[in-house]
């Protein structure tokens, strides 16, 4: 039997911490990490990824997907410097990822092959928690210093583990001794509430207010049920930000959409209508949607006090659980709807709904994009995920897939990178064998990592009891990087054609290109009636425009009370804006 190393304490921790699953790309300085993990017998199972940087978009697709801890691996150098991006993405939508890197310490310092400094290479990112292992009986306790770190912050950290370190012999770890700390994994989950006397504020704004608005980010997922009660309490509209989509049955009647460049005209005249908001859970940057500052009461909801106050002024700030606190506030809130508002915000659904409709049904040369998103959304499975890539994608995504309660959707919300669906969608599958998933793509992502990372799904798809990851592929050939109707003239910067759907089929997957409307409908149904994973490439229009909504000016006042209010809003805004269109011709 082969002597036991400190790369198995290693792998010992991540089954400890209950990771399914590590997601890398091979390299000497963490070799010894990665054969421990083959010797595993696949608990924790090693994922190998095309590039270190899907890797890490792996990872934090895990974190996302599943509410667990991402893992990858990468090494010294370049490998390093490519897990940043998907790391960036950990840190900026509050996940928790731990980045473990090999490296090779045996040359001198200063001058050694791909040294790189990783404690400034990672400190920004991590948080400055990036710790190096120095002695084999300390390893265990930092890796699970880095798994709380990680857990309890909702962000990503580092360990950096040279190969001599994890080659060295694993010792006999005592109980207790001194600079041995004792290695216990797990983070209890604590209940956390506001105070009574904040509490008592916020329902006596609530029930003060008589055209409330609630806008809730992904910090109200699992909150649903409280936060439609509440609604339904005080006859309240609701919206959600780009991450907050998946949160809330987008069929209630109530439900503006989404709110931002990408959303929707409901979700915009909501916001210019309302005079309290109530925030759940979001730390959403669009922040030109929100109402004029002193247009509204707000009431900010977060499990992190730090993010309060950051996008908008707050009058009352709640620190604590989204659930806990939402059903706090129920039982403090008088039954006082308003029904007029309630009207109003739903006759503002009713029109933007055929709106839509009437968007996705314009002709389009030869496919409008938005179509191919409308058909998808009828025929979209209840259950299982879906992975959102970055370009106007992600417009048609907010505003013509309406999700089912129960379906899991994510994407790069806020530091917007290209190339993140395909790898979290390969997590979310890998996470969930039995369950569908379908990855939304433009063009331009597909050929950045997209076809490479086609070969990881082509190694795994005959493990899965569902074999269905359906990757469409947006294919407007436009490089201009504007699109959205503005499509590049210049012959040089349009983007070269790529066969797709041929490229999933020599890699034994499905493959099927769709080049007329009439045809988009069954090519969907033919996706998801195959046999295996499938690309669906859909030739559209790169013409067609991505018509953001008018900000809050757009409004609901005009049928509401208190109309004096709502010219003084009206005229700050309109000075405003003035102001902004003087400054841009200066």
């Amino acid at each position: 039997m082969a002597e036991r190393t400190v790369a198995d304490l290693v792998v010992d921790r991540l089954r400890a911490w209950r990771v399914p699953r590590a997601f890398g790309y091979p390299g000497a300085a963490i070799a010894p990490v990665v054969e421990a993990l083959d010797a595993s017998g696949g608990d924790p199972a090693f994922v190998p990824a095309r590039h270190e940087e899907t890797a890490s978009f792996m990872a934090t697709g895990h974190a996302k997907f599943t509410g667990g801890i991402g893992v990858c691996l990468a090494t010294q150098g370049p490998s390093a410097v490519q897990l940043l991006n998907g790391l960036y993405d950990a840190k900026l939508d509050s996940k928790p990822v731990v980045a473990i890197v090999g490296e090779d310490v045996s040359g001198p310092l200063g001058g050694a092959h791909q040294e790189i400094g990783l404690s400034r290479l990672f400190g920004d990112v991590c948080n400055q928690f990036v710790r190096y292992g120095r002695d084999p009986a300390h390893v265990p306790s930092l890796l699970d210093q880095a798994f709380r770190t990680a857990a309890a912050t909702r962000s990503p950290v580092c360990v950096v583990l040279p190969i001599q370190l994890l080659e060295a012999p694993a010792p006999d770890l005592p109980l207790q001794s001194a600079g041995v700390l004792t290695a216990t994994p797990g983070v209890p989950l604590a209940r956390v509430l506001p105070h009574d006397v904040d509490l008592d504020a916020a329902a006596q704004m609530l029930a003060t207010g008589q055209r409330t608005a609630i806008l809730v980010g992904q910090g109200g997922r699992d909150a649903e049920d409280e936060i439609i009660a509440l609604a339904d309490r005080l006859g309240a509209g609701l919206a959600t930000s780009l991450l907050g989509k998946p949160v809330l049955d987008e069929r209630l009647p109530f439900h503006t959409g989404v709110l931002g460049e990408v959303g929707t005209p409901a979700a915009a005249e909501l916001m210019g209508g309302c005079d309290t908001l109530l925030l759940v859970g979001t730390n959403d940057p669009w922040t030109d949607y929100y109402p004029m500052p002193g247009q509204v009461r707000t009431i900010q909801i977060d499990i992190d006090g730090r993010r309060i106050g950051t996008r908008y002024p707050v009058d009352v700030p709640l620190v604590g659980d989204a659930a806990e606190t939402l059903r706090a506030l129920h039982a403090r809130v008088p039954d006082r709807p308003n029904p007029t508002w309630r009207a109003t915000v739903e006759n503002s659904v009713d029109r933007w709904r055929l709106e839509a409709a009437d968007r996705a049904a314009a002709p389009a040369e030869p496919i409008n994009p938005q179509l191919v998103l409308q058909e998808l959304s009828v025929r979209l499975p209840r259950t299982g995920a879906v992975a959102v890539d970055v370009g106007s994608v992600l417009y048609w995504y907010a505003r013509h897939l309406e999700l089912p309660p129960g379906v899991n959707a994510q994407l790069c919300g806020t530091l917007g990178s290209m190339g993140c669906a395909l790898p979290y969608a390969v997590a979310a599958k890998l996470a969930d064998p039995g369950q569908p998933v379908i990855a939304l793509v433009g063009d331009g992502a597909m050929q950045l990592n997209g076809l490479a990372e086609l070969i990881t799904v082509s190694h795994h798809w005959q493990e899965w009891q569902d074999p269905r990851l359906v990757v469409l592929v947006l294919n407007n050939r436009d490089q201009s990087g504007m699109g959205g109707g503005r499509p590049t003239s210049d012959p040089s910067r349009r983007r070269p054609d790529v066969p797709y759907a041929g490229w999933a089929r020599l890699l034994g997957l499905h493959g099927v290109r769709v080049d007329r409307p009439e045809l988009v409908g069954a090519a969907w149904d033919e996706a998801l009636a195959a046999d295996r994973p499938c690309v669906v490439e859909a030739v559209v229009d790169a013409a067609v425009a991505l018509n953001p909504p008018e900000p809050a000016f757009a409004d609901l006042r005009s049928v509401v009370a208190d109309g004096d209010a709502a010219r003084r809003v009206r005229d700050r805004i309109l000075a405003a804006r003035t102001t902004v269109e003087a400054e841009d011709l200066v």
